[in-house]
């Protein structure tokens, strides 16, 4: 489908985008030799483990790619082998680049800059991976989002299927991975063997026998295990061997396919070595202890005290936790190279690890800033020193990535079918392809378009049915939207862009055996008062201090409250008492909400709230005790001694705990600084920072009649 302008109606003829596209420019040569004349001269290759159908029988060398000097960039480079190896952009996430010689992944921005004198060798594979995702009789498998109960899809289609497999079984042959020699491993390895030898013979349209008389059986194995069988005396081995055909002409009738008999590999391997796919990362804590760090896809970071075969794993937290990656200089007793990094989770816990090498700490970091993509939010970055540049690119332009139809219209449809509304998205099947999708008509007539935008080899883009190119999709998106469009009969005008938002559940997600429904895990604002969960508390267990003033439904008392101990000592501890006026007795349910769901979260930025007290018509909510009071007050007695650094801290603490009550799909609805408390003041003499807590939001401004709304405005308290 094409768009075009009412003034320009021709479309433009363009080609699709080549090798020499991933090129940043073209640099001289040391010698003064240009691009051109060095062309022939290979200083890169790129390994593949498999090709494509696409390329099935091209003229190539060892499955490899070969590029000339000049400067790449690891993400162009993933994507020009992926499409060599038929990965569509849906898929492309799970790979990167890897140098062979050091076992250092690269960063999907890292930029190769090569001359003729250099010699780079890299390997494409699969970098993220989901244990378990194949078991498609389980429910909780790893699965990418559907729009409903039914419509999940697989977290790898064939082709990755095939990558895999050619990856792992190049890994398991050659001895990259360690097998355990032993009686189990042995009997695995040779199932493994009969699995693989009755694949080649389905590929080459011949029987397993065949095979099986043509090539040795000990070829299938790992150089450990072929050795291992070698030192057998002759009868066993004559046994083995025995035993090995006997399952080949078993099995020679069997009706799998070859997919089925490459994943049935896969699982195997898996199963013999659990940990294999997992990463794991030598770092020095700030006690300068040895420790190591473990990333696995479905349980996210683990750590271990000492060296890889000491202690026990702790899980420090899941991608989804963690919400900053910084890298600094290392410490000045280490070396050079060394790197701090710094993850942050969302309870404001800051994880620090020194890595020994930059490379080591890069490596590092793109991964976890990759599984995040991956199970939390497909459109985010941790860290601006990894991030990808297509995704830095459409965070700019504010489009989807590589997302499917049925979302982009579900969005669309969810966001009211309105005129002018349009989704800029990355096509989930071609590389350097973008889709306009918009609506068009009226009411029970309303349609939805998608028109192409095509990235040329020059690296513009230009909408299909028009003239124009433009440097960037912003450019072009800002041009269009002055303009009056016509598609197919229809005219329209771009009004508002519908970008991505934080976490949206789509195809580009994927759902791991260990995630459950979130309804089921975060506790909600509920409507019914029947299901409010909330500690209550006896009058006679609280005594009633001096008034700390009003709020607007609420008087507020400064109170005590006695608790007895498990050896039947009493704690005291101080508290706040919110008693609701008996004139907005109505408006109990909300004032029961607001405590029910403080009740039910925790965070050191969220104000304790102790339970509720209910004496007759009397309502009283009983929450932490902020000894500074609330943060309006305070402001205006103390804003000459208050600094720009005081303020970014409160800021921060502030931001922390809105960060968490998104995260459970709650919203506050009332953050204003009366509702902001100084829980302890700044010391600048020991360096000790001011802390807030956040207080309950009171009664919703939903229940509230119009005329009865008399809430003053309040500033934003950083604005005081």
């Amino acid at each position: 489908m094409a768009c075009m302008l009412l003034t320009n109606m021709n479309p433009p003829l363009s080609s699709p985008p080549t090798l020499e596209n991933i090129l940043l420019s073209e640099l001289n040569t040391p010698n003064g030799h240009n691009l051109k004349q060095d062309i022939k001269s290979t200083v890169l290759t790129v390994h593949l483990y498999h090709w494509g159908k696409t390329r099935e029988g091209a003229d190539h060398l060892e499955n490899t790619l070969t590029f000339p000097p000049g400067e790449y960039v690891a993400e162009e480079l993933c994507i020009t082998a992926a499409k060599a190896c038929d990965i569509t952009p849906v898929y492309c996430n799970l790979f990167g680049l890897m140098r062979e010689s050091d076992q250092v992944w690269f960063p999907p921005n890292h930029v190769f800059k090569l001359h003729h004198t250099d010699n780079e060798s890299l390997h494409l594979r699969i970098r993220y991976y989901f244990p378990g995702w194949y078991n498609g009789s389980n429910s909780f498998c790893a699965h990418r989002y559907g729009l409903s109960k039914g419509m999940e899809t697989p977290v790898m289609d064939d082709c990755v299927i095939a990558y895999l497999f050619a990856q792992w079984r190049s890994d398991f042959l050659s001895g990259r991975i360690q097998i355990p020699v032993s009686h189990e491993a042995q009997e695995e390895c040779l199932g493994m063997a009969v699995l693989d030898m009755m694949r080649l013979a389905k590929e080459s349209d011949l029987l397993p026998v065949d095979i099986y008389n043509n090539t040795s059986y000990k070829s299938l194995l790992p150089r450990c295990m072929q050795s291992h069988i070698q030192s057998y005396n002759l009868l066993t081995r004559k046994r083995i061997r025995y035993r090995f055909k006997k399952f080949i002409q078993q099995f020679s009738e069997c009706k799998a396919t070859v997919c089925n008999l490459k994943l049935k590999y896969l699982i195997s391997l898996e199963m013999l070595l659990p940990s294999f796919y997992s990463e794991h990362f030598q770092v020095t804590d700030l006690s300068s202890q040895e420790a190591t760090i473990i990333v696995n896809g479905n349980k996210g970071i683990l750590w271990r005290k000492g060296t890889e075969e000491e202690g026990a794993e702790e899980v420090y937290c899941d991608f989804p936790e963690v919400i900053d990656i910084s890298i600094k200089q290392g410490s000045k007793e280490g070396s050079a190279e060394s790197r701090i990094v710094s993850l942050t989770r969302q309870d404001s816990q800051i994880l620090e690890l020194e890595f020994h090498s930059l490379s080591g700490a890069l490596s590092f970091v793109s991964l976890v800033d990759g599984y995040y993509r991956l199970v939390a939010d497909a459109h985010h970055y941790l860290c601006k020193e990894v991030a990808p540049p297509r995704l830095l690119e459409c965070i700019q332009s504010c489009c989807h990535g590589p997302i499917l139809m049925e979302f982009t219209v579900s969005k669309l449809r969810h966001s009211g079918n309105c005129q002018g509304l349009y989704i800029l998205r990355c096509s989930p099947k071609e590389y350097d392809k973008y889709f306009m999708s918009f609506i068009v008509g009226y009411e029970a007539m309303v349609e939805y378009k998608h028109c192409p935008i095509v990235k040329t080899e020059s690296g513009e883009f230009i909408l299909s049915g028009t003239k124009r190119s433009f440097s960037s999709l912003r450019e072009l998106m800002h041009c269009y939207q002055k303009e009056e469009l016509r598609t197919e009969g229809h005219t329209f005008q771009l009004t508002r862009c519908c970008p991505p938002s934080p976490k949206d559940k789509t195809n580009l997600l994927v759902c791991r055996n260990n995630q459950v429904s979130e309804v089921a895990l975060f506790p909600l604002l509920h409507k019914h008062i029947s299901h409010m969960v909330f500690h209550k508390i006896r009058k006679e267990d609280l005594s009633f201090n001096e008034s700390l003033g009003r709020g607007t439904f609420t008087k507020i008392v400064r109170g005590v409250r006695k608790e007895l101990g498990d050896y039947g000592e009493v704690h005291q501890i101080d508290v706040v008492i919110k008693i609701l006026d008996k004139a907005h007795c109505s408006f109990s349910e909300s004032f029961f909400e607001a405590a029910s769901m403080m009740s039910q979260l925790s965070h050191k930025h969220l104000l304790l709230n102790y339970g509720v007290c209910v004496c007759g018509d009397e309502n009283m909510m009983v929450q932490e005790y902020g000894k500074f009071g609330s943060l309006d007050i305070y402001l205006r007695k103390k804003k000459n001694s208050v600094n720009i650094t005081w303020k970014l801290e409160v800021a921060k603490q502030l931001a922390w705990a809105m960060h968490y009550l998104e995260d459970k799909h709650l919203v506050h609805g009332n953050v204003c600084a009366k509702n902001v408390l100084l829980i302890r003041e700044e010391d600048r003499r020991t360096g000790s920072l001011p802390f807030i807590k956040l207080s309950d939001p009171g009664i919703g401004i939903t229940v509230l009649p119009k005329e009865g709304d008399k809430r003053s405005f309040v500033f934003c308290p950083l604005a005081l």
